[in-house]
């Protein structure tokens, strides 16, 4: 943090984004949005990859198992190690895992492995190797949140998040849409490849962020009970975990990206071409509103604003189930993802404010656990809801549960709805715990 001008007037575009003032944070920005912009081109090319030598839908749903369990497995345990180690190492050994697991997916792409290795031999160690990518993906997660703490000042926490966010989202957008032109040019080799270009990039990101000091308390307790504390962090700290259950419930029953290939060729009767729009909607809403963040950053009201931002995400989800016009379903889709971008910057901050230095690590897997569980069983849920249902009530329902959840927490959780950023989130009690 020793970049952040000190007592310098800033003026203009710099006074409502001072965090971009901070060489290492705009390092830190390069990192993550290189990074998703990376891993969104894998996992892309990856289910191609796989359809197009299996022709198996239930294929791409152990793609996505094999990642998930050792995400979300291995979590408390990587937050825990995380805690102890220096973030600055932890990220830099995880951005080198990853471009070893990078080379070891493009060599399984050339033509030469798939004629010597068949198709069987080839597809389980594409789930192997998608398994090790979730294993790195439970260090990764906790590393570069805590890595965010050690580089921005406190009070531009808010500011920081909503940056952090639009890197990620402008990652995860352009991504896939890069993974689409590699595969039209030369195939999946190419995708690869690129993927394993752009991790070694990401190192000479890492070059410009200095070694951190690791905070460590006066007694280690037992591993045991170390890798139970984040958890219990997080179910003590009300404003937290009312933000949690509220981001975790909302995306698993509101969740209906799953159901889009339905809606495609059975409710709005659009091409391929209509489905992509449809599927960025969500990304290109939520771009938008990092945007106008940066320009109107929040600053008041955060926990009711979430309570506003997720209560808009719900009525949109049940908009779009309604619909048979496309120009209607994309508006839908758009504006969710624009009310979803403010809940994740709010939610963002309050996990940054509330969260010690010295647990940020095990918070941040928890937090994983709460992310991975809602996303990968949301769209089971959906898949299950649809097939008892039927599509639209599927979706409609989903929204209806998600507003029936935000009524319970509102009510139930009055810390996140007067939750201010200026207030001071005490957290003497855990540390001396």
């Amino acid at each position: 943090m020793e970049n952040e001008p000190a007592g310098e007037q800033l003026t203009g575009f710099y006074a409502k984004n001072p965090v971009l003032k901070n060489k290492e944070f705009r390092a830190y920005l390069c990192l993550r949005f290189g990074l998703f912009f990376a891993l969104s081109m894998q996992v892309t090319t990856i289910f191609y990859w796989v359809y197009n030598i299996t022709n198996d839908k239930l294929a791409l749903g152990f793609v996505g198992l094999a990642e998930v369990i050792p995400a979300v497995g291995c979590s408390l345990i990587a937050g825990h190690y995380v805690d102890l180690a220096e973030k600055r190492k932890m990220v830099l050994t995880c951005v080198i895992s990853y471009i070893a697991l990078g080379v070891a997916l493009f060599t399984l792409t050339t033509p030469f492995s798939f004629e010597k290795l068949g198709m069987h031999a080839t597809l389980y160690l594409i789930y192997f190797f998608v398994f090790v990518g979730g294993v790195i993906r439970s260090f990764m997660g906790p590393s570069v949140f805590s890595l965010f703490g050690l580089i921005v000042e406190r009070k531009n926490y808010a500011n920081g998040t909503s940056w952090g966010s639009m890197a990620l989202q402008l990652g995860a957008v352009l991504g896939p849409l890069a993974a689409g032109i590699m595969i039209a040019l030369d195939g999946v080799v190419t995708g690869m490849l690129a993927v394993v270009v752009i991790m070694i990039l990401l190192l000479f990101a890492i070059l410009y962020i200095k070694t951190k000091p690791v905070i460590k308390k006066e007694t280690r307790e037992p591993i045991l009970q170390s890798l139970s504390q984040g958890l219990r962090f997080v179910l003590k700290t009300p404003a937290l975990l009312g933000a949690q259950l509220l981001d975790m419930f909302s995306v698993l029953f509101g969740g209906a990206i799953a159901l889009l290939p339905v809606y495609q060729k059975e409710i709005l009767h659009v091409d391929e071409v209509g489905f992509g729009l449809l599927r960025s909607a969500p990304g290109v809403g939520a771009l938008i509103t990092l945007g106008i963040l940066a320009f109107m950053p929040l600053k008041t009201h955060p926990g009711k604003k979430l309570f506003a931002a997720v209560t808009g995400f719900a009525l949109c989800i049940i908009t779009f189930g309604l619909s048979t016009n496309f120009m209607l379903s994309f508006a839908a889709l758009l504006f969710s993802g624009m009310f979803d971008a403010v809940s994740v910057v709010v939610r963002g901050t309050i996990l940054q404010l509330v969260t010690p230095d010295h647990m940020r690590g095990r918070v941040a897997s928890v937090n994983t656990i709460f992310v991975s569980s809602s996303n990968e069983l949301g769209d089971f849920e959906s898949g299950v809801m649809a097939h008892w249902l039927g599509t639209v009530r599927a979706v409609v329902a989903g929204g209806c549960l998600t507003l029936g959840v935000i009524a319970v927490t509102f009510f139930a959780a009055p810390q996140l709805r007067k939750f201010g950023f200026d207030d001071d989130h005490g957290t003497d009690d855990v540390k001396k715990g």
